[in-house]
């Protein structure tokens, strides 16, 4: 265990609070240590302190000011994936992505970083991330970065290198941004096929909308042919996952309040979302806004809409007719989905109704892949290794195609296996795939 700066314990006692954001639930924990075999930060470094048995000791210890954020106390926090695998084996139920989201609200409030670090924060998580256009704009950025040759020459010319901090990593993830029109939003309306289901309201996200636009359209046409009439409602943006995730807490606040009061004008009998992240955070709503008098009933309403495409889809069996689709495939469970959302049966069960569909299941198939957020662009040396990792139990599949069902795994995998020189195994969301075998050329592209 290392050695850390302490301070002296608080006079007074009370629950236990990070500036007032509950870490009660460490108490629950009873340091049996199962946690540790399935965490994957702990299986990389072998140290006490990377482990979720570690982290809760000096969350705790925080909360009861006998230990001091020092350099080392941040470290261990930080390398965190919050990936909230601990959370699927703990026998105590400990609410351990909470507890880790409190303390990296902390070390934002107590240790924000250089002006630079502050700055780079707020142009992403303040400026971009809660306004849909100008988000729209930087896509728009990016893409003529990428399709005028500059990206190319930038990188042939290793000027990337010359680049501060984690931003070459940055550079490196930059996902080809397709042309406007292929990140248009879904029709404000998509009637249902057949006979009506429900009304739907459709998440479609901010980095998900100027990125795969193409996956929010086939999500609406999936749900469409199984009886779902869904509505994008006016004036949703980004739900604020990660924003909380990074400890951004009070824009995240503010952000879910702004997606409850988008949603409920939509008067859907259930919101869907086709991002993990996303999902488990909204679904988290309730705990979030518990203090806020004007919300916390209306917010623990909305987190128990919110439905997961998978989710919502598998209730039934798929309406038909549903063509082949020849493919061998393997399926990777993003953390947010099997972990923050214990859904793991329902996307293989849908995967399995599709005609000519092989599916080989995955070794690890539930560990983290690295993306976990923005972690790899703040950790990109542990996302690498850990990426490699899972690439190479993708490779030992023999697979075609990796199904997963969020944007960052998506990302993140794609540029594992072109690092492997593994390029043409594709990456493909679930609902591409189910968008094929629905008769969507190129899956719903």
């Amino acid at each position: 265990m290392d050695t850390t700066t302490h301070a002296s314990p608080p006079a007074a006692t009370g629950p236990l609070s990070l500036h007032g954001l509950s870490v009660e639930g460490v108490n629950q924990c009873v340091h049996c240590g199962l946690c540790l075999a399935y965490c994957p930060t702990f299986s990389e470094l072998g140290t006490e302190m990377d482990s979720p048995r570690g982290r809760i000791f000096i969350i705790k210890s925080l909360a009861e000011g006998r230990m001091s954020l020092s350099d080392s106390t941040v470290r261990h926090l930080s390398l965190c994936l919050d990936c909230r695998a601990c959370e699927t084996v703990c026998p105590a139920g400990v609410p351990y992505g909470r507890l880790i989201e409190a303390a990296k609200a902390e070390i934002e409030r107590d240790r924000p970083g250089t002006p630079g670090r502050r700055l780079f924060r707020w142009l992403n998580f303040g400026l971009l991330l809660g306004h849909p256009r100008l988000l729209g704009l930087a896509a728009s950025g990016a893409r003529f970065y990428q399709a005028s040759g500059l990206q190319r020459l930038v990188r042939k010319t290793g000027l990337v290198r010359l680049l501060p901090g984690t931003l070459p990593a940055w550079e490196a993830l930059l996902p080809p941004v397709p042309a406007k029109a292929e990140r248009a939003a879904p029709p404000p309306l998509t009637p249902a096929e057949g006979p009506r289901r429900a009304r739907v309201a459709l998440l479609t996200g901010c980095v998900q909308s100027v990125i795969f636009g193409a996956h929010n359209r086939a999500t609406a046409r999936v749900l469409a042919k199984n009886g779902f009439e869904v509505v994008v409602p006016e004036g949703q943006g980004c739900c604020g996952a990660l924003n909380a995730h990074g400890g951004d807490h009070e824009r995240a606040v503010a952000m879910a309040r702004q997606t409850i009061d988008a949603f409920e004008a939509a008067r859907a009998d259930a919101v869907v979302v086709n991002t993990s992240g996303c999902g488990a955070h909204m679904k988290a709503y309730g705990h979030l806004l518990a203090d806020d008098r004007g919300y916390a009933e209306r917010a623990a309403r909305f987190a128990a809409s919110v439905r997961d495409v998978a989710e919502i889809l598998a209730q039934e069996p798929l309406r038909g007719p549903l063509s082949p689709v020849p493919l061998t495939c393997t399926y990777h469970d993003p953390c947010h989905v099997v972990h923050g959302q214990k859904i793991k049966s329902e996307p293989r069960k849908l995967l399995a109704q599709i005609p000519g569909l092989r599916v080989v299941e995955l070794t690890e198939s539930d560990w983290c892949c690295g993306s976990a957020g923005i972690y790899n662009l703040t950790e990109p040396e542990m996302a690498t290794r850990l990426l490699h990792r899972k690439v190479s139990h993708v490779l030992a599949t023999g697979a075609e195609a990796v199904v997963t069902a969020n944007p960052g795994c998506i990302l993140q995998i794609q540029a594992g296996l072109g690092a492997h020189q593994a390029a043409a195994i594709r990456v493909m969301h679930l609902v591409e795939i189910l968008d094929r075998a629905y008769g969507a050329a190129g899956g719903g592209r």
